[in-house]
Formats: structure tokens, C-alpha cells, sequence
């Protein structure tokens, strides 16, 4: 059997008022729940797209989720915020109930969703431990056991008999969490409440669910905006999109399918709109070969158009080339100081050019910046445009080296001595 398996799951919200508008049909919507009937008066809605008007005012923040997970797995949730990610989650620790389907499963659940949750604010930190600790129905001896071990781990011990509501969100997140990961449970679903701890206590709780899962055999899962987290922790990922599974499966592809998804795969960035500030208003990658692929070893050029509604003095244009995990990899820039750039009114153009470009294979994409660099100004910034892929030429041959095995190459001069000398 496995860990967590998801039936045609969905959840409807009711936008604006919840009220029916009448106690009459308040009552037949109450006697429909008593025998185990759907909500007569609940209408269909779209999908859970917030950047669409809709005319019902019910949403669908889940729609028919069918997905297995099993026992030790590792499961990153990804998608858009409003994807429906948290949702799913309540559902799944059982925080609200679906509107459809349902949810079978083995084990117990310890869950960390948002600051605070299942803490009393009256309470201690070493209260509220222990009344985690009988909500998964442990026994006190049983809590006892890992209670220097989860104060040692939250590194709140000075603060362990104060009441919570006295803590910083920080605290309360590193106590919330070493409480969940340390007490026995077969399920640790973690939301993206971890942003709020520091870097050092991020990547500590990164370590620490890894443990749980690959040395203890728990299911993991968790919730992040953080593709590098996901996919070091993850080995299977689920993909939502306004409510729906986008994707589930190997977490290194569905991660690759999300970044796709968010990026702007046309080659050209095109801005027609002039303002009375500088603009860019064309961008482009000209990849070495058509269909933007670009051959590892080849030239990579880019060029941009730059309205200036004005004569101003110290422009800067710079560009970053971007990989899929949204992590800078190449750096360039040009400044208005030893020759005038960008100084006349009208419409300038820039060529930029990364000779043999060695990059390994991979997604990339541009990400632009226009700023007036005395002043400090940031005209524009442009992100998520102009994707290209890097490929190895047919005739390259180059022993052990694969996809994702690393970013940029360059070569190095190397010098050997004889081991008699």
C-alpha cells in the first residue's frame, strides 16, 4: 500500500460571500451534508487561473488530482504562486477537507505549514512540544526521549520556557520544524515556511529531511520556490498548475518542465511601447544555428536596441546569461565612461559577442538591465527572455562529460613534469 494515494481530489472555494442568501437553502445545504450528498447549490467553475476574470464565483483551487506516493519518497511540490501547492497540502495533513475524492494512506502525519501552526501561543516552547507530541498520539516517555534532541537541533534553549507568542518568526520556525522532523511520524509535509529561517538554518533543515527520508525511510513533502533545493532533496516531483497536475515524475525533469514554462522561449524580446524614460526595445539572441540552439565553441551574439527620450550621461547596460535553476553564470557590461554611449535621443543599438561560447549543454536565457550608474537610477530590468539551448557540436568527443555534469568549460594551460626529475 502506498504512503499517500490521491483519487480524483479536488477543492472548491467560494468567492466573495459564503452564504447561500437564504436559510431555507442554508438548510437544504445542510441536510445534503448529513446524508453524504454534494452541495446542491455548489456550480462549476473554471480552472484556478488568477490572471483571468471569470464570471462564476466559485474556484476550483484543486480540480481532479490523481497522484501515488510511496513509502520513503522524497516529493517536491512546484508550480506558480495560486498553483494550488498549500492547499493540497491541508488537504493532505487533513487541515481542511476536499470538496471531492479522496485520500488513503498509512502512517502519521507531522506537518510544518505556515509560522506557528499547531502552537499555542500561551504556551511554552517545551509545552508546546510536548502537546505536538500527543497530537501524534506519543506517549510522554516517548517525547521526553527526543526532547534534548529537538532543543539542541532549534537552538532555542535559553528561550525553551518562554511563551511562543514571545518568539520571532525565525524561532518559531526552527522550533516548529525540529519538532516535526524529530517527532515519530511516517509523513513530514513541509510548506516553503522555511524562507523565513536564515541561509544557515535553511540548508541545516535541507540535511536534516534528507536524513529523514533516504536514512530513515520517511515520506518527504515539501513545498518550495527553491528549484536547487528541490532538486537536491527530491527524487520525485509534482508539478500544479492553476489547480491542475501539470506533471508528476523524475524530479530533475519536471523541474526542467516548470523553468521552461516561465520562461519566454522567443528568441526575440520586442517592446513597442515608448515612454519618457530609457527603455529597452529589442533583444536578441543570434544563436549559432536556427531554432535557438547554440553549438558549444561557437560564437554566441546578442544584440540590443536602447530608447533614450533624452540626453543623459553615465548609461550602463549590462547582461547575465541565466541558467534553469535561475542562477547567474556569465556577466557583461558596458559603461558610458571612456566613450559616450546611449547620449543622443533616439533609438541605439548594441552588439554584444561571446567569442566560442563554452558553455555546456543546458537551457539558458538572458536576464537585461538599463540604469544610469552615477545616479544610481534603474530604468528597466528584464528577466526570464530571449532562451536558448547550448548543444555539442556532432563531432565533439570529449570522454565522461554529460548533460549536467557542469556549466561552463574554458580551457587551462597545463604543465607536466617527469616523476625521475
Amino acid at each position: 500500500m502506498p504512503a499517500i494515494k490521491v483519487e480524483n481530489l479536488s477543492k472548491a472555494y467560494q468567492l466573495g460571500q459564503i452564504g447561500t442568501g437564504t436559510i431555507s437553502r442554508d438548510l437544504e445545504r445542510w441536510y445534503a451534508r448529513m446524508r453524504g450528498k454534494e452541495d446542491p447549490f455548489l456550480r462549476i467553475g473554471e480552472s484556478n487561473d488568477q490572471y483571468t476574470k471569470s464570471e462564476s464565483d466559485v474556484v476550483w483551487s484543486l480540480k481532479d488530482i490523481n497522484f501515488e506516493i510511496e513509502q520513503g519518497d522524497a516529493v517536491g511540490i512546484i508550480g506558480r504562486n495560486g498553483a494550488g501547492k498549500s492547499t493540497l497540502l491541508k488537504i493532505l495533513s487533513k487541515v481542511t477537507a476536499p470538496t471531492t475524492g479522496r485520500i488513503s494512506g498509512k502512517g502519521r502525519i507531522a506537518s510544518l505549514l505556515e509560522v506557528g501552526t499547531g502552537f499555542h501561543p500561551e504556551l511554552s516552547g517545551r509545552e508546546n512540544i510536548f502537546l505536538n507530541g500527543a497530537i501524534l498520539g506519543m506517549r510522554k516517555k516517548e517525547i521526553q526521549r527526543k526532547l534534548e534532541e529537538i532543543v539542541d537541533f532549534a537552538g532555542i534553549e535559553r528561550y525553551l520556557d518562554t511563551p511562543v507568542k514571545r518568539y520571532s518568526s525565525g524561532m518559531y520556525v526552527r522550533l516548529a520544524f525540529a519538532v516535526a522532523a524529530h517527532l515519530e511520524s511516517e509523513i513530514l509535509i513541509v510548506d516553503e515556511v522555511l524562507a523565513v529561517g536564515d541561509a544557515e538554518f535553511q540548508k541545516k533543515c535541507l540535511g536534516k529531511m534528507g536524513e529523514v527520508s533516504k536514512g530513515e525511510g520517511r515520506t518527504v513533502l515539501f513545498v518550495s520556490h527553491n528549484m536547487g533545493s528541490i532538486a537536491s532533496l527530491c527524487n520525485q516531483c509534482i508539478f500544479l498548475q492553476n489547480g491542475l497536475v501539470k506533471d508528476f515524475g523524475n524530479a530533475k525533469d519536471i523541474i526542467n518542465h516548470y523553468l521552461a514554462s516561465l520562461k519566454n522561449t522567443n528568441k526575440v524580446y520586442v517592446n513597442d511601447q515608448f515612454s519618457d524614460l530609457p527603455i529597452f526595445t529589442r533583444v536578441e539572441v543570434m544563436t549559432s544555428e536556427p531554432g535557438a540552439i547554440q553549438l558549444n565553441g561557437k560564437d554566441l551574439k546578442i544584440e540590443i536596441d536602447v530608447y533614450m527620450p533624452k540626453n543623459l550621461t553615465g548609461m550602463a547596460v549590462s547582461i547575465q546569461i541565466m541558467n534553469e535553476n535561475e542562477l547567474p553564470i556569465i556577466f557583461t557590461y558596458i559603461f558610458d565612461t571612456s566613450q559616450p554611449i546611449l547620449r543622443d535621443v533616439g533609438i541605439h543599438k548594441l552588439k554584444c559577442v561571446l567569442p566560442k561560447c563554452k558553455l555546456y549543454e543546458n537551457n539558458y536565457y538572458l536576464k537585461v538591465h538599463l540604469a544610469e550608474s552615477k545616479g544610481k537610477t534603474k530604468f528597466q530590468e528584464i528577466d526570464n527572455i530571449c532562451a536558448f539551448q547550448v548543444q555539442m557540436p556532432d563531432d565533439h568527443i570529449e570522454w565522461g562529460w554529460q548533460k549536467d555534469v557542469c556549466i561552463y568549460t574554458e580551457k587551462f594551460e597545463w604543465e607536466i613534469s617527469s616523476a625521475n626529475n
